[in-house]
């Protein structure tokens, strides 16, 4: 039986996980590259498992990400890119794209991790979830409004877990907070 070559993964993580997915790949053969945060540099990796180490300061900025994984790939050939954080999983999906490998590329992730797209999916299949209006149109905000009583939730579409949600209690409560928000009020949505 012939060998197949080794498979090169890039393992992104802004928060210390991935451990034991990062020891199975290496005991599978892969060369593993690890990319993280400054901050957690003196962190417990499994440094035994990991053939190279990056860090940036933010993985959240995907364009530095970008350019920076880009110059790695120019010298390397990253057969997968896996994130180990849900928190970065649109990160990963973004190098995906843009490297052209293979894997969840934006649209798909979306499903995962903007809270918009969850719930319009859902629908489409016929699985209940609360009543809800894309923070966007100000007539379809205001007709939810009259019709669905508070009080609601107000959530970003792409935090993670329930970062940034906030309870509204009353229209005024809800127009006041979305008055700061600014041109970022498209990233929210308002749920039952």
């Amino acid at each position: 039986m012939m060998n197949s070559p080794q498979k090169t993964i890039l393992c992104i993580t802004s928060y210390e996980k991935g451990q034991e997915f990062i020891h199975e790949c290496k005991r599978q053969g892969a060369y593993v590259i690890f990319l993280t945060v400054t901050a957690l540099e003196h962190a417990n990796w499994p440094r035994e498992s990991i053939d190279e180490i990056y860090y940036m300061p933010d993985l959240s900025k995907s364009d530095e990400v970008i350019r920076g994984v880009s110059f790695l790939a120019r010298s390397r050939l990253i057969d997968r890119i896996v994130a180990l954080d849900d928190y970065d999983v649109w990160t990963a999906a973004n190098l995906r794209e843009h490297l052209r490998l293979p894997g969840m590329g934006d649209t798909s992730v979306r499903y995962f991790r903007d809270k918009l797209a969850m719930r319009l999916k859902a629908q489409q299949h016929g699985i209940l979830v609360p009543d809800f209006v894309h923070v966007l149109n100000y007539d379809k905000i205001n007709e939810y409004m009259a019709r669905v009583p508070p009080p609601w939730m107000l959530k970003p579409r792409s935090e993670a877990s329930t970062i940034g949600i906030a309870k509204i209690n009353t229209p005024e409560e809800f127009w006041s907070r979305i008055d700061t928000l600014g041109d970022k009020q498209s990233f929210y949505l308002l749920e039952r």
